[in-house]
């Protein structure tokens, strides 16, 4: 078959995921990295931003501490960061760094269009005042994707990096008896 003879419609496969520089994200990076890997696709690594209280406020507020351009440097930063700490020696497969702005949820099922896209997610566990205040990206896109969707759950070591953070900033002791009991070795 010549070159003329091609399918016009050929498109490379693509997973996208959701980036926001959380250990959620980071979880979901490296698994939407696997799962390109696999499927011989690229990894289209996407984080949305908004202007901090909407794009209403954005607009009236004048005298804003930060410019737009700011916060999307700030974003910018964020994403390359991230993606930088997560494959210091690249994700082993094409890569898309994409900085969009919008509400995160919309922006990567507008982003993932295709049916053939596998959408990847972080899917962290959460608090009822954080759902009540904050929507969940992971919902709207399991509602709105028009392609596969896969949510993945967080580190299990997570948790335990919350609970020591917090114990830290209440300047509680840690107990390092739980630790000592999972790291003694036998004897050989």
């Amino acid at each position: 078959m010549s070159g003329s003879d091609a399918a016009p419609d050929a498109r490379v496969a693509r997973v996208v995921v959701g980036v926001s520089g959380s250990w959620g994200s980071r979880t979901a990076l490296h698994r939407a990295a696997a799962e390109a890997h696999h499927r011989h696709a690229e990894l289209w690594a996407v984080l949305a931003w908004q202007s901090p209280g909407g794009e209403l406020h954005a607009r009236r507020a004048s005298a804003a501490p930060f410019a737009d351009g700011d916060w999307e440097n700030l974003a910018r930063t964020t994403l390359v960061t991230t993606i930088r700490e997560v494959f210091p020696d690249g994700p082993g497969v094409p890569l898309h760094a994409v900085l969009t702005r919008g509400a995160p949820g919309r922006a990567l099922a507008e982003t993932a269009d295709r049916e053939d896209d596998l959408l990847v997610v972080g899917a962290g566990h959460r608090g009822h005042l954080h759902r009540a205040l904050h929507p969940s990206v992971s919902r709207y896109c399991l509602a709105h994707a028009c392609c596969p969707v896969l949510a993945v759950p967080p580190s299990p070591l997570e948790a335990d990096l919350a609970a020591a953070h917090l114990r830290n900033v209440w300047r509680l002791r840690l107990d390092t008896r739980h630790f000592t009991r999972e790291t003694t070795l036998p004897d050989a």
